[in-house]
């Protein structure tokens, strides 16, 4: 039985070890349409340092390229001097860390957008 908790625990810590790699270019991939006002909160931490939270308000009824606009511009904002953004194939925002920053790991907080799905893949 100890063996078997040990080897669970220690899959478990390989697993979160792998989703928290950090990298210096992240794809932020939307789809579907916003069935519903809401809000989406991502973090972006450094390796080392200050984590930033971006909370972008999202209206009912945006497509999911709209979606991905309305994340570009706010993260743009709110973390533009540590990161370049910007949009790709429509629905996708690029991530990636300017000149003498640290590589980092983005992740979805919150997401109250139904509708919204958000797919995070490094580059």
């Amino acid at each position: 039985m100890r063996k078997w908790i040990l080897a669970s625990c220690l899959a478990l810590v390989a697993s979160v070890a792998q989703a928290d790699g950090v990298e210096n270019k992240w794809r932020l991939e939307f789809s579907g349409n916003a069935e519903s006002d809401g809000r989406i909160v991502l973090e972006l931490a450094p390796a080392q340092g200050e984590p930033i939270r971006a909370s972008v308000d999202i209206a009912d009824g945006l497509g999911e390229n709209a979606v991905a606009e309305t994340v570009r511009a706010a993260l743009q904002k709110q973390a533009g001097q540590r990161y370049s953004v910007e949009t790709d194939d429509g629905e996708d925002v690029l991530l990636k860390k300017q000149d003498g920053q640290q590589d980092f790991v983005v992740t979805v907080v919150e997401n109250t957008v139904q509708g919204v799905r958000v797919d995070i893949d490094s580059e």
